[in-house]
């Protein structure tokens, strides 16, 4: 399956219900160094505990 196809797969199935991705996804994120104000954004900028690497 192509890059372009596993992707329109993804996107049609994520229409439909909720999927769990299992991998290296964690570490990836990680892997960018985000800080809390990048965890909360706008949305949860009041939010009442820490959100960063609350990730997995």
């Amino acid at each position: 399956m192509s890059h372009a196809n596993a992707l329109t797969t993804i996107q049609s199935l994520l229409e439909q219900r909720i999927l769990i991705l299992d991998g290296a996804m964690g570490t990836l994120v990680l892997m960018h160094k985000r800080q809390e104000d990048d965890y909360q954004g706008e949305r949860f900028k009041e939010w009442s505990c820490d959100l960063k690497g609350n990730n997995k």
